[in-house]
């Protein structure tokens, strides 16, 4: 699989979803990216990077492989939890 093909899943004159984010300064100091941005599309230029994407409680921490490339950023990021009956036991 070709991940620039999967980058312009959108118009191709629209080009991806990216949001002006700190990338240089990440890539400097090794601190993750905090953002809100969770529609923005992962580049090919972030892996190796960690991320904080907010999940509308609390930031979600994880570092970008190759595998996420083309993807956004708030598919690593869940807004909700896994829910269970607390008083069942088995």
């Amino acid at each position: 699989m070709r991940p620039t093909l999967n980058i312009l899943t959108r118009s191709v004159w629209k080009g991806p979803n990216v949001v002006p984010l700190p990338i240089a300064h990440a890539i400097k100091t090794k601190t993750p990216v905090r953002t809100n941005a969770r529609s923005c599309t992962i580049l090919p230029q972030f892996v190796g990077l960690r991320f904080q994407v907010h999940n509308g409680k609390e930031y979600v921490e994880f570092e970008i492989v190759d595998d996420m490339v083309g993807s956004k950023l708030g598919e690593f990021a869940p807004t909700k939890k896994r829910w269970t009956y607390r008083g069942e036991q088995k």
